[in-house]
């Protein structure tokens, strides 16, 4: 056998795969967090401002698409599935 991955089986892709994406998620987190959380301050002129009143900006990080949108849909995982079954023919 050559090649430099002897050592990992394809029975852990799967998990890489899931650690990547939780990886991926934390980092997206962090970054949104210290790029436009109103709360954050990075640098020193914005940290000795002390606390602002900003209402209209954290309303602003609070409400983002994701959350818009998730409101305009349906609480079911599978609505076509869930209809079929339950409404009467």
């Amino acid at each position: 056998m050559g090649g430099g991955f002897r050592w990992v089986r394809p029975e852990v892709y799967p998990l890489f795969v899931a650690v990547g994406a939780a990886v991926g998620i934390c980092g997206f987190q962090l970054v949104r967090n210290i790029c436009i959380n109103p709360e954050v301050r990075v640098n020193k002129e914005n940290r000795a401002a002390g606390v602002l009143d900003n209402h209209k900006e954290g309303e602003k990080y609070a409400e983002h698409f994701i959350r818009k949108f998730s409101r305009t849909q349906s609480a079911e995982i599978m609505p076509g599935l869930n209809k079929f079954f339950s409404d009467p023919q």
